[in-house]
């Protein structure tokens, strides 16, 4: 007896040819956590943003920090830096990162900061529960702009005021114009500060030299038909490159203009040959355990189709 069809809605998957975002959607409801498969619901489907809002709580700790492996390489319940940049993300990407549930989170990341006022990437708390081996667990863990530019970026670019904020805008700016010999993701951090902060001739500035040291430094694939001739970043996994796409996910970021339209038209290029045949997109960095691969897959999916769209690369 064959089996019947896989049916998206109504629509039938078999012999239909099927686009970027039907095939997507089939991987997203066959392997997804809850709170991925609200995400993709509201972006793409029309869904409530409240039922996001909802999957997300469940990761909500007392302390106002955010746990339970919501940043799947952190395992275990306790309230972690990372895990909460990736809750105010998902508030940003509905439109809710405002009010009371962001003045909590904002008292959390007070509690945690350093002496700079600044956040750690991983709290000693983490201690006793599974964690990627390539984010180190030490006492006095020291400030990071890997943790801190993406969350001070988007609060900033969601018009948040808090006490918090002022030390730890500081520490971004010397952070980022301190910079000389970088990574990826350090770098993705950096634009994330640059994108949302308030001083936006200081941003630019700090965003042309940027550019200049990603280019210099060969941070970026520009060619992907010849990505085995540039570096990995000490510590990264085999294969582990990233390209224009990865650090200017929308247009208006300020890392596009680090690259030419031929450039970014080969990494998106690139960006939509990697969907595998079951729909999603693989995840690059070094795999440590199953779960974690297979929670990961599905929020590399969400991220590549919200710039192959925000780009105007049709999903079908």
């Amino acid at each position: 007896m064959c089996p019947a069809p896989f049916s998206l809605y109504g629509r039938s998957m078999a012999g239909t040819g099927a686009h970027t975002l039907a095939r997507a959607e089939q991987f997203i409801w066959l392997t997804a956590r809850v709170l991925e498969q609200r995400r993709f619901a509201h972006a793409f489907l029309g869904g409530d943003p409240d039922a996001v809002e909802t999957a997300l709580t469940a990761y909500l700790n007392k302390d106002g920090g955010y746990g339970h492996a919501l940043e799947p390489d952190l395992r275990g319940p306790v309230s972690q830096p990372l895990h909460t940049a990736h809750a105010l993300s998902v508030l940003d990407s509905i439109g809710r990162c405002d009010g009371q549930r962001v003045e909590r989170i904002c008292r959390f990341l007070t509690d945690v900061s350093t002496k700079e006022g600044a956040l750690p990437a991983l709290l000693p708390t983490q201690r006793g529960y599974p964690a990627a081996p390539f984010i180190p667990i030490v006492d006095d863990p020291p400030a990071e702009l890997l943790a801190t530019g993406p969350v001070v970026g988007l609060l900033h670019g969601n018009q948040v005021w808090n006490a918090w904020l002022f030390r730890a805008t500081d520490f971004c700016w010397s952070a980022v114009e301190a910079l000389e010999q970088s990574h990826p993701y350090e770098v993705e951090a950096a634009v994330a500060f640059l994108d949302g902060a308030p001083d936006r001739a200081r941003a630019e500035a700090a965003a042309d030299r940027l550019g200049r040291l990603v280019r210099e430094q060969r941070l970026a694939v520009l060619d992907p038909s010849r990505r085995a001739e540039y570096p990995v970043a000490t510590g990264y996994a085999p294969g582990e490159h990233h390209f224009p796409h990865d650090y200017a996910r929308t247009p208006g970021s300020l890392a596009r203009r680090w690259f030419t339209d031929e450039e970014l038209e080969r990494s998106l290029d690139h960006l939509e040959a990697e969907q595998r045949e079951d729909g999603g997109w693989p995840v690059t960095w070094r795999r440590w355990a199953p779960g974690t691969a297979l929670e990961g897959r599905p929020l590399v999916t969400l991220r590549a189709l919200e710039t192959l769209r925000a780009y105007g690369r049709p999903l079908g």
